[in-house]
């Protein structure tokens, strides 16, 4: 069976640019796996239970445990077909999660525990999730994928972004990395997994060494990122998007997909926060304040500028589908415990009859856009992304030749 970048015909056949988004969040990545599972639902319904997510975005991207379900999607199994359905996702962490985020033995020594992690080294050695990531993505590298992938980074030693993406890739050989690496990188989420280091030697000996941490800290909400790239390659002149103007942002169709937050205005504030050192910065409320603060800073800037740039336009074809309405242990991204992953999956199911949101432009908080459910709006993009692929497919060469054929059998 041919793979989805096979399958998947150059955009220059169809009339849109498909974008999916993830972002970071740790165990609450189910919430988004479950959004996940449901849209493949619909596309299975129109095309076929072969349907798989890959085979209608031309870029997935990923940003921390978005990184892992973005790898997830991409990689090709031994058939060259999506190592994972949508539909796994969610079982995959509820299987996992437990032995990624172990819970204290004891709730009466859970604070002190995390106080003295927090003082000593990363709460979590990050081995189970090494172990893991390699089984299941094995050898598989980064220009693999079945279709492009975009996944940042931050090198903590440069101190600056690292963005592995497939455009980059064909370039620059120092980025082919492997997927177990990449994924390992990007959720490295300081104060909970340790960095990751690793080095990369092409056949022609150029060498280039990686000092990672979580993409988070630079765009914990990837979106803004892959629409970057495919901006890029349209100004160097790119054949498969061809004619595509670079801020030609209307024929952009993207789907972004936060994992919750917590926007309670009794969780933080300025007198207390007034009083905090470093320990408090790491561990006040339960929580990691700084942690919190910049992946919530990078999500919410990402979706206020696209808002606005979509609204501009007229256009229709961004889907943004948050809750930040969390609260108690959902809004964690590491108490995996069964009956927390479980409630997750719930606000996930919960969020699909929620009605379609945008951020407030004054308040920073998600309200209602307009009548339609999210997973009405999911329904929607569906069938615009079937009817993308079998537009592309009769205008490529290979559905022209088809066509042709078919007018010749006929008249026969």
């Amino acid at each position: 069976m041919e793979g989805a970048k096979e399958q998947l015909q150059a955009p220059t056949y169809g009339d849109l640019i498909t974008i999916l988004s993830i972002d970071g969040g740790g165990i609450r990545g189910i919430i988004p796996g479950t959004i996940l599972g449901f849209l493949e639902s619909q596309l299975q319904e129109l095309d076929g239970e072969d349907a798989r997510l890959a085979d209608y975005f031309d870029v997935i991207a990923g940003t921390s445990t978005g990184g892992l379900v973005t790898a997830m999607l991409t990689c090709p199994n031994e058939k060259n077909r999506p190592l994972f359905a949508a539909k796994d996702i969610k079982d995959f962490y509820l299987t996992n999660c437990p032995n990624i985020f172990p819970q204290p033995g004891c709730p009466l020594f859970s604070r002190a525990t995390k106080v003295i992690k927090a003082l000593s080294g990363p709460k979590y050695d990050g081995k189970f999730l090494h172990n893991i990531v390699k089984d299941k993505l094995g050898e598989t590298r980064l220009h693999q994928t079945l279709t492009n992938v975009v996944i940042p980074t931050f090198d903590i030693k440069h101190l600056q972004p690292a963005i592995f993406s497939s455009y980059q890739v064909k370039k620059k050989p120092t980025l082919d990395a492997l997927l177990t690496d990449i994924c390992i990188a990007t959720s490295a989420a300081p104060t909970y997994l340790p960095a990751h280091y690793f080095k990369i030697q092409t056949d022609n000996g150029d060498v280039r060494e990686y000092n990672l941490i979580d993409g988070g800290v630079a765009a914990n909400n990837p979106t803004l990122v892959a629409m970057g790239e495919v901006s890029k390659e349209i100004i160097k002149g790119n054949p498969d998007f061809f004619p595509t103007k670079p801020m030609d942002y209307g024929k952009f169709l993207v789907i972004s997909l936060g994992t919750g937050s917590k926007k309670d205005e009794k969780r933080y504030n300025a007198k207390q926060s007034a009083k905090w050192g470093m320990l408090g910065w790491l561990t006040s409320g339960g929580s990691t304040p700084l942690v919190d603060v910049f992946t919530q800073a990078s999500g919410d800037m990402v979706d206020l500028h696209l808002s606005v740039v979509f609204e501009a336009l007229h256009s229709d074809k961004y889907l943004r589908i948050q809750d930040d309405g969390l609260s108690g242990d959902v809004s964690s991204v590491d108490i995996a415990t069964a009956n927390n992953l479980n409630e997750l999956v719930k606000v996930g199911e919960g969020l699909l009859k929620k009605q379609v949101s945008r951020v407030n432009l004054e308040t920073g908080i998600f309200e209602p856009f307009k009548e339609e459910t999210n997973e009405e709006a999911l329904k929607r993009f569906a069938k615009l992304l079937s009817q993308e692929r079998h537009r592309r497919h009769l205008r490529s060469p290979q559905g022209k030749a088809e066509a042709q054929k078919y007018e010749v059998e006929i008249k026969i």
